[in-house]
């Protein structure tokens, strides 16, 4: 008699399923109306293709990573769950029939479920009188010299560069409105390409009645940006650059402007060597993109936060003979006081849970 010490389980029994939260989330879907969504708007030259973007979707939503990952959904009782499950090879032909047009009609479906959802769990984008877009790229490592859109970006890194803008609220965490993934190469701030993400006019359709705050960092100071913003008659925050006219016009603003304020917790601060906890801000009238012609220039506040230089080399109880900052600034339309509107951009911090949590996610499979 040989006895074999070798198990290999099985996950076959056809009443238990390995992923149970699939089942409230594709009801959700489904009455947010994602499977009319796809057939009206996807045309990907495929038979059942509807059936198979959602076994895509549901794919993903079990920690699918790739196409053969999708044999988690044909295990146990998941095809009772997922109508219609195909097998990896059949998706697989299938997504290599999609283009970018189809990608562009996938983002035409994201934005119809938004809406859905909106409706359906008001929760989603909360109850503040405020609406904020953030605007934020990251670039994701890949592999193989195959890979379409691969290159050297700003970071080092062979990659993609994917950009995405976020709807969120004081009382809910940001929500992927918009979201295109580029080149590696492609600078942040780039439209040229076709992908700058437009929710602006959708967020109005998503919270209607509500005031629009955008917001980004510097590479998202481009005059295409700030227009866009403005013909929404939105607000925008952008942080802008240190060009000569930004330091002559800090330069410009008397001492006695400058209003102390005071983070709720302290923050580390790379540069400075220490840990921050106060600041001072202030404003003045500013003048942006001064190189275009006089009608396409931007009238409005530049804000300014400064932070005193801390020095490691100082020695105890000796103290400097004069102050020296660091200058933060940043253009906005809105009318907020000059403190809140600080405390308003300093907000888009938000958008670093997406870098975190979602955004791994979003170009693993890539």
């Amino acid at each position: 008699m040989r006895v074999s010490h070798v198990l290999s389980p099985v996950f076959d029994d056809p009443n238990l399923v390995s992923a149970a939260g699939l089942v409230p989330v594709l009801e959700l879907a489904e009455q947010c109306g994602l499977s009319e969504l796809l057939r009206e708007h996807l045309t990907i030259p495929s038979p059942n293709r509807t059936v198979k973007a959602r076994t895509v979707i549901a794919g993903l939503l079990a920690g699918a990573d790739d196409t053969d990952g999708l044999d988690v959904l044909r295990s146990g009782g998941m095809k009772r769950v997922v109508a219609g499950v195909r097998a990896p090879s059949t998706v697989g032909t299938f997504l290599r029939k999609a283009t970018h047009g189809h990608v562009l009609q996938l983002g035409a479906v994201n934005r119809g479920l938004l809406e859905g959802l909106a409706c359906h769990v008001p929760s989603l984008v909360g109850s503040s009188n405020m609406v904020l877009i953030d605007l934020d790229d990251t670039i994701r490592e890949v592999h193989g010299y195959q890979k379409q859109g691969a290159a050297y970006g700003y970071s080092g890194v062979r990659g993609l560069n994917a950009l995405v803008a976020a709807v969120s609220t004081d009382h809910s965490l940001p929500v992927i409105a918009e979201a295109g993934l580029r080149k590696g190469n492609a600078r942040s701030g780039d439209s040229r390409d076709g992908t700058r993400p437009a929710p602006l006019p959708r967020s109005g359709r998503i919270v209607p009645n509500r005031q629009v705050l955008t917001r980004g960092d510097s590479a998202f100071c481009t005059h295409a940006h700030v227009a866009a913003v403005m013909d929404a008659r939105a607000w925008f925050s952008f942080t802008i650059p240190q060009w000569a006219t930004v330091h002559a016009a800090i330069a410009s603003i008397p001492e006695n402007a400058w209003i102390p304020i005071e983070y709720p917790e302290a923050v580390w601060d790379d540069q400075a060597g220490g840990w921050v906890s106060d600041a001072e801000v202030a404003e003045t009238a500013f003048t942006a993109f001064t190189s275009r012609k006089n009608d396409e220039q931007v009238r409005c506040r530049l804000v300014v936060r400064r932070v005193k230089r801390l020095s490691g080399n100082i020695k105890h109880g000796q103290d400097t003979l004069f102050d020296t900052y660091r200058h933060h600034a940043f253009i906005t339309n809105s009318t907020l006081s000059t403190v809140e509107a600080d405390r308003r951009h300093r907000g888009h911090a938000v958008i670093d849970y997406l870098d975190v949590g979602v955004m791994p996610m979003l170009c693993g499979s890539a």
